[in-house]
């Protein structure tokens, strides 16, 4: 039986809150007497023993494990939408593609401006850049109508940019040194996959070998593991035309294990940090150019981008929409946390104090983005009934009209 809008709404709200949850019981475990426990269950170790790399903890296979089938999701979400969806052709494109190059990059010169280009501190420039559509959906979800459908798609497609923009980041700065032998294998194996899907393999079992293998040779290449979801997704045939889509079936059937599985998971594992008992702490520069950049920088770039190529024409503003919504949802695109932890454990390895520094800087930055984007969206009066034409037409750019 198809899921209704409502039933889709309720999901993402209740995906939201799991997501909130799990992280909110992350903070109070590492603020308690249960610190040493959970940071105990973190270290723990499992699983086989893999070469060069042993035994994997807790913490190792959430972080470059479970995260890689995140990425899977991200990418058969990325390829769909690239070639059936909202980014299929270049006016759809444009709006959020000028709105998530802003809203990367004004964030990261924010945090380098508040950091003063300190060596120290430097690697984390990325941390900022990086939105968290599942939080930001689900404060969607929570605002119901008073968030229109279109602001809830904008959001989503400039998530879906983003998304690309964090996995080239990854891939680009945040490599170890590499095994060049192990990476011509990876490739080797996405060539094969490749060419499966070119002669009709449809079988998804035979994908998600290829996956795993792939997983296991990226991982030994050095560049980050995760990046091999990305990978195997853009092999996967999407089908168009055809009766039954192993790329549609596939991202149906991982949706929710991702969505109510992995990411809680991986906001329990990231999210706990211990608070300072100084809030001097978050005002130092490494925490306080995050913050800054999450919650200043995304809605300048992102506003501004939007206000920018609209009034240039390079593009329309999404129908049904006031200008007051579309800032609440640049707001909303501060929500760093999920990306945000991650890159921030990836830019500091083996600097626990200055990832723990980059949570704090993390979190503050997504509760003060998260909160002012709601109230925003709360208190802004929705345009007369044309606005809901979007539901009907499925069209995500109008009028640029008020």
């Amino acid at each position: 039986m198809a899921k209704t809008p409502q039933d889709v709404a309720a999901q993402e709200k209740l995906a939201g809150l799991v997501l909130i949850g799990a992280a909110a019981l992350a903070l109070i475990l590492a603020n308690s007497p249960m610190a040493e426990a959970y940071e105990k269950l973190l270290k723990f170790k499992f699983g086989p023993e893999w070469p060069r790399f042993g035994v994997f903890s807790v913490e190792y296979w959430v972080v470059d494990g479970l995260m890689a089938v995140f990425f899977l999701l991200v990418g058969l979400e990325v390829k769909r939408e690239w070639f059936e969806g909202r980014l299929s052709s270049p006016r759809e494109r444009r709006l959020p593609i000028i709105a998530a190059i802003g809203g990367m990059a004004i964030p990261a010169l924010v945090f380098v401006a508040v950091t003063g280009g300190d060596p120290a501190s430097i690697n984390g420039w990325a941390i900022p850049a990086a939105t968290d559509i599942a939080f930001a959906i689900g404060v969607i979800a929570i605002l119901g109508r008073y968030a229109p459908a279109s602001i809830k798609l904008l959001l989503v497609t400039i998530a879906i940019v983003d998304d690309i923009g964090a996995v080239i980041i990854i891939a680009l700065f945040y490599t170890a040194d590499l095994n060049t032998y192990a990476l011509g294998g990876a490739l080797a194996v996405m060539g094969m996959m490749a060419v499966m899907a070119m002669y009709g393999v449809r079988r998804l079992l035979w994908y998600i070998i290829g996956f795993v293998v792939l997983w296991y040779l990226v991982l030994a290449s050095g560049v980050h593991a995760t990046i091999a979801g990305v990978m195997a997704a853009l092999t996967i045939p999407l089908g168009s035309g055809e009766k039954k889509s192993p790329l549609r079936q596939l991202e149906h059937d991982i949706h929710p294990w991702v969505m109510f599985g992995i990411v809680p998971i991986f906001g329990f594992v990231a999210a706990g940090v211990a608070l300072p008992d100084n809030i001097d702490a978050l005002f130092q520069p490494l925490p306080l150019g995050i913050m800054l950049g999450l919650f200043v920088g995304k809605q300048i770039g992102v506003y501004g981008a939007i206000y920018g190529a609209v009034k240039m024409r390079l593009a329309t503003r999404p129908r049904g929409t006031r200008w007051a919504q579309i800032y609440g949802a640049a707001m909303l695109c501060g929500i760093g946390f999920t990306m945000s932890l991650f890159i921030g454990g990836l830019a500091f390895p083996g600097q626990p104090e200055l990832v723990d520094a980059a949570k704090i800087g993390t979190l503050a930055g997504s509760l003060l983005s998260a909160l002012a984007g709601y109230a925003v969206l709360r208190f802004t009066p929705p345009l007369p009934s044309r606005s809901d034409d979007l539901e009907r037409a499925g069209d995500l750019f109008g009028e640029d009209r008020e």
